[in-house]
């Protein structure tokens, strides 16, 4: 790529990041390859992995009829953990793609493939963050604690999942919705089944919005080999995610349902109204839907975080009624 000052590789952006991002504008210029490996340049990711936990803890009170004062540290615990592990799971992930990401025009600029970043200091970074996140999840009860270090299973396989099947975003799914599980046994102090049920409504809607973001680099992965649900379903792609989309409200209507099936009717009601407007969100983003559109599918993708903190009023207010 030739050089100009505009060119990402150039002053250090990043491709795929907001522009006057605080990243970019206000942090310290010798930290600044390491936020954008953590992609605290573009939050998106971190709200992606803290709503599912929000979610959990809501429904961990509904399920309980119970809320004090520690949930309050769970929830912004939670904030934390989302961003240092979205940030050591992107440290990951990159370490693991710099070849392929030098090879993709959305993703040379990098810090890793675009020399701004040795793997050595990348290992180190991503260390770091873990251990931080790690003191956070200390301060949980032992069930949730064991639950976050099983997570380091489906986070250290995601991003080899490309090379070895059609369908990525399963491992995604199972990465990114983890906190589900482990919050609502952080507040309940045990796994139940609504958890679970939340769980697989998390994987269905990570099925759809990184579907969505995985078509900007279609025509790229099938120069280099690398396997997505994008290139899986081609011309298909609507009809999945309307399936995606039907399987997410579905699901996280059952879960209300499991963990609200005892309060009042209006509580119940309010509850199900959140997966109900979700529902809606994802439907405009597939009336929106254009393969082509690069810009528009980053805008679709990014806009998952509204998606994703429309059931949260729904479910703050039912645990009052």
């Amino acid at each position: 790529m030739t050089g100009t000052p505009e060119t990402p590789e150039q002053d250090g952006t990043v491709a795929d990041a907001y522009r006057g991002n605080w990243v970019d504008r206000h942090a310290p210029p010798e930290t600044r390859p390491y936020l954008r490996l953590s992609r605290a340049d573009r939050p998106i990711g971190t709200w992606l992995l803290l709503l599912p936990c929000w979610w959990g803890l809501l429904l961990g009170m509904l399920q309980t009829g119970r809320a004090g004062w520690f949930d309050l540290w769970i929830a912004l615990g939670c904030a934390l953990g989302a961003f240092l592990m979205r940030g050591a799971g992107c440290t990951w992930n990159d370490i693991t793609d710099r070849d392929i990401d030098g090879s993709v025009e959305r993703t040379r600029s990098r810090p890793i493939p675009s020399g701004q970043v040795g793997v050595r200091a990348a290992l180190v970074w991503m260390a770091l963050q873990s251990f931080v996140a790690l003191l956070i999840l200390l301060t949980f009860n032992m069930n949730a604690i064991l639950l976050g270090v099983l997570s380091l299973v489906p986070v250290c396989i995601y991003p080899f999942a490309k090379r070895f099947t059609w369908w990525p975003q399963v491992f995604l799914g199972l990465a990114f919705n983890w906190g589900a599980l482990l919050v609502y046994t952080a507040h309940t102090g045990s796994l139940g089944w609504p958890a679970v049920v939340l769980y697989l409504a998390g994987m269905g809607w990570t099925l759809f919005y990184d579907t969505v973001y995985a078509h900007q680099d279609a025509e790229d992965d099938a120069l280099i080999g690398v396997k997505s649900t994008a290139r899986l379903f081609g011309d298909a792609t609507p009809r999945w995610l309307r399936w995606f989309l039907v399987a997410t409200v579905s699901l996280m209507a059952l879960a209300v349902i499991l963990v609200a099936i005892d309060r009042s009717v209006l509580s119940l009601v309010v509850a199900l109204c959140g997966p109900w407007a979700m529902g809606w969100h994802l439907l405009w983003q597939l009336r929106q839907f254009d393969p082509e559109d690069n810009p528009g599918l980053l805008r679709l993708f990014r806009s998952n975080r509204d998606a994703g903190l429309i059931p949260v009023p729904f479910f703050a207010v039912a645990l009052f009624l």
